[in-house]
């Protein structure tokens, strides 16, 4: 094999390596993304339910969904029972934050519309990680 097939060889090699390692950080940001939503969807939906408010049932039960929807993308790209600690490990911090306050505003603020878009149109948001980890 001549000098300039091994270059072609080693480059093609190298790119495959390159696109390979983008797709697995791109994979692991959507996923971890992913398992904050879960674990947003989770707490939220307990919460609703802790209220004991009959005209709340429903969007307690859409949170629940859109929970078990997240854990389903989210197991697509990390083994389940990994996602299953993960998740547990992502609702710990959220509740750390709110320091024993029922209040979910602060965790609605950051997570109903970004965690809504990405359970919605998962590709679209692993798109964007697989073009930001390049």
């Amino acid at each position: 094999m001549n000098k300039s097939a091994m270059w072609v060889l080693t480059l093609s090699a190298l790119c495959v390596s390159i696109t390979a390692h983008a797709e697995d950080a791109a994979e692991k940001a959507f996923t971890d993304e992913l398992l904050e939503c879960a674990a947003y969807y989770q707490i939220s939906s307990e919460a609703i339910a802790a209220m004991n408010a009959p005209q709340m049932k429903a969007v307690g039960e859409r949170l629940k969904t859109s929970a078990i929807d997240a854990v389903a993308i989210a197991g697509k790209y990390r083994a389940p029972e990994q996602v299953e600690k993960d998740v547990v490990a992502a609702k710990q911090k959220q509740i750390d934050k709110l320091a024993g306050s029922n209040n979910l505003g602060a965790l609605m603020s950051k997570y109903k519309d970004s965690c809504k878009s990405i359970v919605t149109d998962p590709q679209k948001r692993l798109d964007y990680w697989i073009m930001a980890t390049m």
